[in-house]
C-alpha cells in the first residue's frame, strides 16, 4: 500500500515538473517568436544629405548596414546644407508625425533644435544624438559622437610642430554654434598650447566649400605671415586646403583638418595636407540604429559612446588599418 502511495506521488512530481517544463518552453518560443516579429521603426537625420560630403554619406551607410542586420524599417531624412537649422527642424517635426519608435539626429544647431526633439520625447520617441550634442542633455537617451575635444587637441598637438613662435595661424570652422565646432575649437587651442596667442582670426563657413574657400583666400591676402590653417570638418578642411592650393601656396602654408573625403586624401597624398583626424562616421551610423535597438528592448547599454578617432599624416597612411579607414567601402588595402 505504501508501496502503491509512493509511487502515485512521484508520478504526479513527474507530471507537474513535466508540465512546467513543457509551459517554460512554450514561453520562451513565443518570446522569442514575437521579438523576432517586432520590427522598430527609426528615422536618421543627418546634418546633409549631401553625395559630395564622404562623412554624411558614410554615417547613412552605417545606418543602412545597422537597420539591415536588426531588422529595422529605417527613413533617412534631412536637408541638404549644413547651415539649414530651420530645415532640419521641420524635418524633426515631419518625423514626429510619423510616430517612429526612434530618432537618431546629428543636431545642426545644439539650441535652437532642442525644442522639437523635446517635443519628440514627451510623445514617447527615444532619441539618439550622434556627431553632436544638445544643450539640454536630459532629452538624449543614448549619444554617439567622436571625442572632439580630444581629438582637437590632438590635431592641435601636431600642428604646434609644423610652425615657429611669430608664425600666423587662420582657423576655418563650419557653422558657429555646433558643439562639433565649439568642442574641436576649444580642443584645438588646447593642444597648440602657447602658440593659441598666434590664432588670427576664426572663419565660420557655413559648411559651404565655396565659402570656406573664399574666406581662407581673403585670410590668406590679410596675413602675409599666415603659415597654418586648421580646418574643423570637410568642407572648411577641403574648402580652405583648394584656396592653399589655387595660391601656390602647398607646402609654404601647413594644413590640418577633419575628415577624409577622397579629395581630402588625395591632398594629403600631394602635400597640401600635412595632416587630418578620421573619424569613423560608419561606426557613427551603426550604433546610432543598434543602441536604439537596445533601449527599444530595454537591455543595458552606455549612454555616452565615444565612436573613435584617429589622426593620419603621410608616415602612417598607408597602414592597412589606415587605408581601411580612410576608404570603408571601397576595400583598399
Amino acid at each position: 500500500m505504501k508501496k502503491r502511495i509512493h509511487n502515485s506521488v512521484t508520478s504526479i512530481i513527474i507530471m507537474v515538473l513535466m508540465i512546467v517544463f513543457l509551459g517554460a518552453l512554450v514561453l520562451n518560443f513565443y518570446y522569442k517568436s514575437n521579438t523576432e516579429q517586432k520590427r522598430y521603426n527609426m528615422v536618421l537625420i543627418p546634418k546633409a544629405i549631401d553625395s559630395s560630403n564622404a562623412f554624411w554619406s558614410s554615417v547613412m551607410e552605417g545606418g543602412k548596414l545597422g537597420a539591415k542586420e536588426y531588422n529595422i524599417n529605417l527613413q533617412i531624412m534631412g536637408v541638404y546644407y549644413e547651415q539649414d537649422v530651420e530645415g532640419q527642424i521641420e524635418q524633426i517635426e515631419k518625423a514626429i508625425e510619423q510616430k517612429p519608435d526612434a530618432i537618431a539626429i546629428a543636431p545642426a544647431d545644439s539650441k535652437r533644435t532642442a525644442p522639437a526633439l523635446k517635443e519628440a520625447k514627451e510623445k514617447g520617441i527615444k532619441i539618439i544624438l550622434i556627431d553632436s550634442l544638445l544643450v539640454d542633455e536630459t532629452i538624449a537617451d543614448c549619444v554617439i559622437t567622436t571625442n572632439n575635444i580630444k581629438a582637437g587637441k590632438e590635431l592641435g598637438e601636431y600642428a604646434k610642430k609644423l610652425v615657429e613662435e611669430d608664425d600666423e595661424i587662420v582657423m576655418v570652422g563650419h557653422v558657429k554654434g555646433t558643439s562639433t565646432a565649439i568642442q574641436r575649437e576649444e580642443g584645438m587651442r588646447k593642444g597648440l598650447g602657447e602658440y593659441e596667442k598666434n590664432i588670427k582670426e576664426v572663419i565660420f563657413s557655413g559648411s559651404s566649400y565655396e565659402q570656406a574657400f573664399a574666406d581662407t583666400m581673403k585670410a590668406i591676402d590679410e596675413n602675409p605671415n599666415l603659415k597654418l590653417i586648421m580646418g574643423m570638418n570637410e568642407y572648411s578642411a577641403v574648402g580652405a586646403a583648394r584656396a592653399v592650393e589655387a595660391t601656390g601656396n602647398a607646402g609654404k602654408i601647413k594644413m590640418v583638418g577633419f575628415d577624409n573625403s577622397l579629395e581630402e586624401i588625395q591632398m594629403l597624398e600631394r602635400g597640401v595636407f600635412d595632416a587630418i583626424i578620421i573619424q569613423k562616421p560608419v561606426n557613427m551610423g551603426y550604433l546610432s540604429i543598434e543602441k536604439g535597438v537596445k533601449i527599444l528592448n530595454r537591455e543595458s547599454y552606455n549612454k555616452n559612446y565615444d565612436s573613435g578617432s584617429t589622426l593620419i599624416n603621410r608616415g602612417n597612411m598607408y597602414l592597412d588599418e589606415n587605408q581601411r579607414l580612410l576608404y570603408p567601402f571601397t576595400g583598399k588595402q
